[in-house]
């Protein structure tokens, strides 16, 4: 089997442990099954700019560019001062243009809606995160709100093929086209007429700000949910909390020549260092990344055994009630492996 040449961004606060631990549970995991990582480190964020001066390396875009597959914890971005979000410079950079994060309950997690399992297909590149501001005047700033035939395709593709390949039956698109006629009216035409190529799966549209209510009252209605950029982006995170929240959920950034699967949480450094953290996330990431690169039989086998840590709810991490640190955790879910 080929060594997989993966980038790998700690990132910032619990960035480095949950990567830490992720990065042990794939390499025990390739043991058993054959498959072999060659990982290849280079950071962004706060700590990158503390050593190199830059927020993204070059090294860094060179690697992802090379590798065509990133591993990537969270990172610090400075709020305000005009720098653009490093999440959203990388995706801009390699156009990673579909969104994918699947919300899935885990076993012995406690919520009101258990077994809920749905999937958010986002856009990733366009909308009001293309960064199109400008200061009118000192008392008025402006952000430009981009929406192309383009990009509104192929996401919707992007969404209607993965409900084909994997038996989804339905597909909402969420807009705002009442009031964005335009914008939002050209994303739900290409909706449309993606939607009109699979008649097998039911289209339906709702309005972001009933979706949010909706998704409160029964998430169980929704089954794939097909969006702009920051619609998409408050409502994933919304769907977190729906399952136990944001250090459950595992997110992908998918392009044509480049992917980068990520944890979608912050880099919380109130509690780095401290053994705290819970890899989960990155973890189910980095499950999503494994598919990716059709190494099925070593995702299969870390999601079930990391099912499995969650089954039991000997070995949990503090945020979701347990009191084992990120290291405990990680070695329960190596234990799993051959269990």
């Amino acid at each position: 089997m080929p060594t997989h040449k993966i980038t790998l961004i700690p990132g910032d606060g619990i960035g480095p442990e949950v990567t830490a631990a992720t990065v042990k549970i794939l390499e025990a995991a390739g043991k058993i099954t054959g498959a072999s990582f060659e990982w290849h480190t280079h950071n962004a964020g706060a700590d990158a700019f503390a050593k190199t001066g830059e927020y993204i390396p070059q090294s860094l875009y060179d690697s992802v560019k090379e590798n065509k597959v990133a591993l990537k914890g969270p990172v610090t971005t400075p709020i305000g001062g005009g720098f653009t979000s490093i999440n959203v410079t990388l995706r801009k950079k390699f156009d990673l243009y579909s969104n994918f994060r699947p919300v899935k309950s885990l076993p012995g997690i406690k919520t009101n809606y258990p077994n809920l399992d749905l999937v958010i297909f986002r856009e990733n590149t366009e909308d009001l995160y293309a960064g199109l501001e400008v200061m009118i005047n000192p008392d008025i700033a402006q952000s430009l709100k981009i929406i192309t035939r383009k990009g509104s395709l192929r996401i919707a593709k992007s969404a209607f093929e993965y409900a084909r390949r994997h038996g989804r039956k339905k597909v909402h698109a969420i807009h705002k086209a009442n009031i964005m006629k335009l914008s939002d009216g050209l994303f739900l035409k290409c909706c449309k007429e993606v939607a009109a190529e699979y008649p097998e799966i039911t289209y339906a549209e709702h309005i972001v700000d009933n979706t949010c209510m909706q998704l409160v009252m029964n998430p169980f209605q929704y089954d794939i949910i097909l969006t702009e950029n920051l619609y998409g982006d408050i409502l994933s995170d919304l769907c977190s909390g729906l399952i136990g929240g944001l250090g459950l959920v595992p997110g992908a950034n998918i392009g044509v020549d480049a992917s980068i699967f990520e944890a979608v949480h912050g880099s919380a450094p109130d509690i780095a260092g401290q053994d705290k953290a819970n890899p989960t996330a990155l973890l189910q990431s980095a499950v999503l990344m494994l598919h990716h690169l059709e190494e099925t039989a070593t995702a299969d086998l870390i999601q079930k055994a990391l099912e499995r840590v969650y089954a039991e709810g000997k070995t949990l991490t503090r945020d979701i009630g347990g009191t084992a640190g990120t290291t405990a955790f990680s070695d329960a879910v190596v234990a799993a492996l051959s269990a």
